[in-house]
């Protein structure tokens, strides 16, 4: 096994809170100390160590993962991570390298976001740099693109992930808005200044006075109430000049953090200790609070989830708990919707809690939480963001605890009530899953093969590529992969019934991952690897810590491999006896008798037995300073603080030999390594009894039977060998012993050298000792030359001497007080050098783990395995000898994983879906197909089962295979396209012309009745269970929807419902005339004319547009009776848009039902975003389709080429054959032909000579991508479906394979025998490479 460089970590700094990221790609990034340390979600391992930050580190971003990827953009491992002293690190984590290193400033980065605004560039970066700067990075080339100064001490900010132009910072005492954030320029101004007030809380005289409420700590619940809203002021001191009116300011100094609500556009959530406030940005106002009860414990972090409206909330007892958002019915005029909450009866009238307006999260899960102690404190959360149901809980001590949410059976009983039509279901039903009459399991799909065949019926063959192939029967549990699988939307329509199978959320523990304790105290590598060894050799390094506790870590893998509880106190020493086992010693600290009850244990690593080496000895004595092993492992030195030393035999654990009272004080000691071999070979050779062959040394573990070297031990048992060592006195002599069984004779005394002090360490290998002194100089013997040379290091006290392992290798490390050396003692110089804490923490102790990798140890807690240079600690992750093997497209060669992902997604090439490789060619074939294979194993057996019989097919395949390789961009483009591939077939099915598709609710579209349908979580396709159905066997479109993370691509009827929704929210918050405008604008666009007439008619008669207001409400109030007078109504509304009155011109169009109108000339004006959401709120669908194709237009510009989203839009439109161009003309082969399959699987393409073209295009193009990456079957497929350019292509590659295949046997012929003389010398190559003593 190799040795690598790597780096074991610890414990966290306090600065390291919050520094953690769990990326798409499934790995989990964690700021310790100055480290970046990853790790594999789903095996819990540690793969990658990055050490190149002098300082701590403060925050750790992942790459986004939503762009194409091809052999051109391939799966790689992008991080960011930022320090305390400003430097920002972009990494290439597979390799350990820097890929870029800038910094501005030196203080610490607040924050840290990586863009995805446009398909163009995807490495732009964005930071907070201290005290008020952002900066814009290219984190590629380290290029600073621009910086912005807002003039206010940030501390973090958030991006819309709606709008990307939108960019909320939070300040000290404010909320700063700029809505113009782009690539290209810095934002205008510094942005809108937003305070938060409480217009409800009575006047307070010191807080009018500008002093803040003592009482208010961590945003305390005593100053807040259901009412708050966003004050706009560009002075600090306009928040307390309105405290007049009974406004009480509440303060942002104390906000822990503050992000968007993934799920919801335009709400923003802050997070207090014992508060969340949830902000609506449209009113300005706070539309929800979710308190803390009084004896919970504060909330430390929040995880906002995109798929399902929930909240994962760490607590600083370390509890997360899952928070669903609750769905009340709101006022007169919307489509009433189901209550999120227990089953309960709502009737009319009923003014019960479960009526409040409020933006509600009830609390559905918890899991435990920890026992906190003064020195044990929780630093921070991190969450899956491909299932937003897996969570990292990070530990200041290390430890890092993975949760996962689960759900269980809960059968959900309707209340005895006499209207059982009014009974609401909890949120927690799977999506669409029901309990049959026939009691089936919900999770199983019955067959679905009268629906098909009905499906199919209903499209005309005629017309479409081909009768539909799905949905297809399956009888395989749907695979529960996100939270969206999990449970029903928050705002999709539910169907009531008296029984239903309702499910349970439930945290489970799903892995532990410990790091070092704190701190380590002491090193120790194990003996080196040896020709007589290297088939059982571990590289194992025990380390010692101050608790007692003893961890036992394989240098190949890095992975904690055995721990060992064996002691009350500090560990002071360790000593390895062979490569299974090895001596502890710890002891407390002295008391005033200085004498101490010494712990001398012997560890077995085989049976994790550990003994007392000493038997009753130990109580009441002199500490224990130096134990050493002889080389041959067969006798053991103690030496104590005000004792003399003691002899002991390792094999039988005897006491040999106890040295005198009179003996000299030892201040070092060691064993000579030399003529131990040569000794021994003698007495084997003497004993009439032994054996012919090399003998051991080392005390081997049991591999199978017993070999030939453990027979040779037992031979060795009763022979005493001479060995030798030396020490020297408090005075530097040097005196020279030698011992042979019980006895010790004296050898020869060299007097000290005048030009050392006094000696503190030892260190002998060969012919060359070397002596440390509390000075700082090293003396070098040459004993066979018998010289001496003394090197004066200028470094103060060496605490510790040690030569590298390896035949001649004369590299020793050297550990002073403040850091470390390397030598040369052959040539007498230093190669390296580390001073603490300049370049790292205070290094403890030090050893080698092989012949140029020291370890260090730090009391920072954290082991490094350097270079010699003893500054890098990091190593690539594929030489990382991983224990349990990880699936990752990331780590693999790019050919690999696109093979792992066509293979998973489409295999028509195959009569069965198959997870083995056989037929890959090319350049490095074999490696590849191996490579391949090895990740199909890893495929977990849930999914192997389920992807070949998925009833959607090759889109519904791909959108899992989307989850499994965290890809982003496939995920969302998938998501889209099923959902609207489902509905379009739909169409075709009921026979509705596209054209007249309702933009209202409305139940004259079906989908098959299938629970194939109902499986899909993010589709929520709900089963009819109200008996409406059709004898066709179809049940109403409506029950399926994208969700609201969607937005503007979810349907019509569902996206007006959920803004009627909305706008009512809005309406019962009013507090201000701002307001009630704001309400009846919206209202008048979403065609509410009555209510937006009594909101005009609500203006006060002291208020300045009292008079305009009523004249409003007359000219809607009229306009709805008579329609005379639009031509004039619409002139002026021309004007006002011309002269700048844009918000007021719309108006008055949508007034006289011109929203189409109002549509174009918000896109005129730049107002993209509001131009989608007033078609999508009130126009029909031929209209609305004008208008999202003239927006599709403009995100395709050069300007803009934001292409990706330009795609999704034309999904939601139907649009098949323009996603299928423009994915064709944006090079995104794979995916188009994919696509392509999915649609003439579904049977929405018209065949005709430019479809075909088109699709024979796609293909041609994804044969050649198939044939790069060497699969000549899958080619030959795709290549038969491409029309005449596919069989020239299929002509050619034939061609070039048959004359290749012929150079290859040419070249086979006339290098046979060179091959063999080369494969001769190579045997002799590796036998000159191994010695008889140490490999490394």
């Amino acid at each position: 096994m190799k040795t690598l460089q790597m780096a074991l970590t610890g414990a966290l700094h306090h600065q390291n809170k919050g520094a953690s990221d769990w990326g798409w790609q499934g790995l989990l990034a964690y700021g310790c100390q100055n480290f970046v340390v990853v790790v594999d979600t789903r095996t819990v391992q540690v793969v990658q160590t990055l050490d190149r930050h002098k300082t701590n580190v403060v925050k750790v971003k992942w790459a986004r993962e939503n762009y194409h990827h091809d052999l051109n953009l391939p799966y790689v491992l992008r991080l960011a991570s930022a320090d305390s002293h400003g430097r920002i690190v972009v990494w290439d984590v597979s390799q350990g390298l820097i890929r870029a290193d800038f910094y501005d400033g030196t203080k610490p980065v607040q924050d840290l976001e990586w863009l995805s605004t446009q398909d163009a560039c995807p490495t732009l970066l964005a930071a907070i740099h201290p005290p008020s700067s952002v900066v814009l990075w290219n984190a590629d080339t380290g290029t600073k693109l621009w910086k912005k100064n807002f003039n206010e001490t940030l501390l973090s900010f958030a991006f819309d992930p709606f709008n990307p132009a939108n960019m909320t910072l939070l300040a000290n005492d404010c909320i700063l808005f700029v809505s113009d954030f782009t690539t290209s320029r810095p934002p205008a101004g510094t942005g809108r200044r937003f305070y938060i007030s409480n217009p409800a809380s009575p006047v307070n005289t010191s807080a009018a006075e500008g002093g803040r409420l003592s009482d208010r700590r961590a945003g305390g619940r005593s100053g807040l109430r259901r009412n708050f809203k966003l004050l706009v002021g560009d002075v600090k001191d306009s928040v307390f000049s309105t405290s007049k009116g009974g406004e009480d300011s509440v303060t942002l100094n104390e906000c822990l953090q503050l992000k968007y609500l993934q799920s919801c556009r335009n709400h923003l959530l802050l997070v207090y200790s014992k508060e969340l406030l949830i902000l609506d940005l449209e009113i300005k106002q706070t539309v929800g609070i979710v308190a803390i009860e009084r004896s919970g414990s504060p909330f430390l972090q929040v995880v906002a989830c995109r798929q399902r409206d929930a909240l994962l909330c760490l607590h600083e007892n370390g509890s997360v708990t899952v928070r669903v958002r609750r769905k009340v019915i709101m006022g007169p005029f919307s489509t009433p919707v189901d209550q999120i909450g227990t089953v309960a009866s709502q009737q009319t009238g009923d003014m019960s809690p479960l009526n409040e307006q409020d933006v509600t999260y009830e609390l559905r899960c918890q899991s435990e939480a920890l026992r906190i102690t003064k020195h044990i404190r929780i630093s921070g959360m991190a969450a899956c963001p491909v299932n937003e149901r897996s969570v990292a809980v990070f530990v200041n001590d290390g430890r890092i605890m993975f949760w996962n949410l689960t759900t269980v059976p809960a059968l959900v009983q309707a209340r005895d009530t006499p209207n059982h039509t009014q009974t609401v279901l909890s949120p927690l039903h799977s999506p669409g899953f029901s309990l049959s009459d026939s009691g089936s399991d919900p999770y199983k799909y019955p067959s679905s093969a009268s629906s098909s065949e009905s499906s199919t019926a209903a499209v005309s063959p005629a017309k479409t590529a081909k009768p539909c192939s799905v949905p297809r029967t399956c009888n395989v549990p749907h695979v529960k992969m996100a939270i969206c699988d999990m449970i029903g939307q928050t705002f999709g329509p539910t169907e009531a019934s008296v029984d239903r199978q309702g499910y349970v959320f439930r945290f489970t523990l799903q892995g532990l991952l410990s790091g070092l304790p704190q701190p380590p105290t002491v090193v120790k590598m194990c003996p080196p690897l040896t020709t007589k060894n290297w088939n059982v050799y571990r590289p194992l390094l025990a380390v010692g810590s101050s608790n007692g506790l003893v961890q036992v870590y394989n240098l190949s893998s890095g992975l904690l491999w055995r721990e060992f509880n064996i002691h009350t106190c500090h560990v002071r020493g360790l000593e390895w006896t062979s490569l299974t086992s090895f001596l502890s010693f710890a002891y407390p600290s002295p008391g005033q008798s200085g004498l101490v009850k010494n712990e001398l244990l012997l560890v077995n690593l085989q049976t994790g037995l550990s003994e007392p080496f000493r038997g009753d000895k130990g109580n009441d004595e002199s500490p224990i300073e130096i134990v050493r092993i002889s080389h041959l492992k067969q006798y053991a030195i103690i030496v104590f603080k005000d004792k003399p030393m003691e002899l002991w035999d390792i094999r039988s654990q005897t006491l040999l030999r106890e040295m005198p009272k009179n003996f000299p004080t030892i201040s070092a000691l060691e064993w000579s390594p030399s003529n131990n071999l040569k000794s021994l070979k003698k007495k084997l050779s003497q004993d009439p009894s032994g054996a012919a062959g090399s003998p051991t040394v080392e005390l081997v573990p049991i591999v199978g039977g017993e070999t030939k070297s453990q027979t040779d031990n037992k031979k060795l048992a009763n022979l005493t060998v001479r060995e030798h060592f030396v020490f020297t006195d408090s005075d530097g002599q040097l005196y020279h012993f030698m011992v042979e069984g019980n006895v010790v004779k004296d050898g020869s005394k060299i007097p000290p050298d005048g030009t050392m002090g006094a000696i503190t360490c030892i260190a002998w290998k060969g012919d060359t000792m070397v002596l440390g002194d509390v000075d700082g100089n090293i003396n070098i013997w040459d004993l066979k030359a018998k010289i001496s040379r003394a090197v004066p290091t200028h470094r103060g006290w060496i605490k510790k001497l040690k030569f590298a392992p390896g035949r001649g290798n004369q590299k020793i490390l050297v550990l002073y007080n403040d850091g470390a050396e390397v030598w040369d003692a052959k040539e007498v110089e230093m190669g390296s050098s580390v001073k603490c804490p300049r370049d790292m923490a205070k290094v403890i102790d030090i050893d080698w783990a092989s012949s140029d990798k020291p370890v260090l140890a730090c009391d920072d807690g954290t082991v490094r395995v350097s270079d010699l240079d003893m500054k890098i600690s990091c190593s690539p992750v594929i030489e990382r000898d991983i224990t349990e093997p990880i699936f990752s497209p990331h780590l693999v060669p790019p050919a690999a994983a696109f093979t792992v992902k066509y293979l998973l997604q489409h295999q028509p090439w195959n009569t069965d879906f198959s997870y083995a490789l056989t037929d890959l060619h090319g350049k490095n074939g074999e490696e590849l197909q191996r490579i391949v294979n090895e990740q199909l194993e890893l495929i977990p057996s849930d999914l192997q089962e389920y992807l070949p019989v998925c009833p959607y097919g090759t889109a519904h395949r791909c959108l899992i295979v989307s989850r499994l390789f965290g890809d982003e961009s496939e995920l969302h483009f998938w998501t889209v396209a099923l959902h609207n591939l489902r509905r379009e077939q739909a169409r075709l099915a009921a026979g509705i012309d596209k054209d007249l598709l309702p933009s209202t609710p409305t139940s004259d579209m079906f989908l098959p009745v299938d629970s194939a349908s109902s499986s899909q979580g993010d589709l929520l396709a709900s089963e009819n269970t109200s008996g409406d159905t059709t004898s066709s066997g179809y049940f109403p479109l409506d029950a399926l929807s994208l969700d609201t993370c969607y937005d503007i691509l979810c349907d019509q009827p569902f996206f007006q419902k959920y803004q009627l929704e909305r706008i009512n929210l809005h309406d019962s918050k009013r507090a201000t005339y701002e307001h009630t405008q704001h309400c009846a604008e919206k209202l008048l666009m979403l065609g509410q004319s009555d209510r937006a007439v009594q909101l005009y008619l609500e203006t006060d008669a002291d208020n300045d547009n009292y008079f305009s207001d009523s004249l409003r409400a007359c000219l809607i109030a009229t306009i709805r009776s008579s329609g005379a007078s639009q031509s004039t109504i619409k002139l002026v509304a021309t004007n006002l848009i011309a002269n700048g009155k844009l918000a007021e011109g719309v108006q008055l169009l949508c007034l006289i039902d011109k929203a189409f109108d109002a549509c174009r000339y918000l896109q005129d004006y730049g107002e993209w975003d509001q131009a989608a959401w007033l078609a999508k709120a009130s126009l029909n669908n031929v209209e609305c389709s004008e208008v999202m194709k003239r927006w599709v237009d403009y995100l395709c510009s050069s300007s803009v080429n934001y292409k990706s989203k330009a795609i999704l839009v034309l999904l939601s439109l139907g649009h098949f054959l323009k996603v299928l161009e423009l994915l064709y003309s944006m090079r995104h082969f794979d995916r188009a032909a994919l696509f392509a399959e999915a649609c003439l699987e579904f049977g929405v393409l018209i065949l005709n000579e430019e479809t075909s073209s088109l699709i024979e295009a796609i293909f041609l193009e994804y044969a050649r991508y198939l044939h790069n990456l060497g699969n000549l079957t899958a080619m030959e497929h795709y290549c038969h479906k491409a029309g005449g350019k596919g069989q020239q292509l299929l002509k050619d590659v034939h061609t070039e394979n048959a004359q290749l295949q012929e150079k290859t046997a040419d070249e086979a012929g006339t290098g046979d025998v060179g091959t063999d003389q080369k494969g001769a010398g190579g045997v002799g190559n590796i036998s000159d490479g191994v010695e008889e003593g140490v490999l490394q």
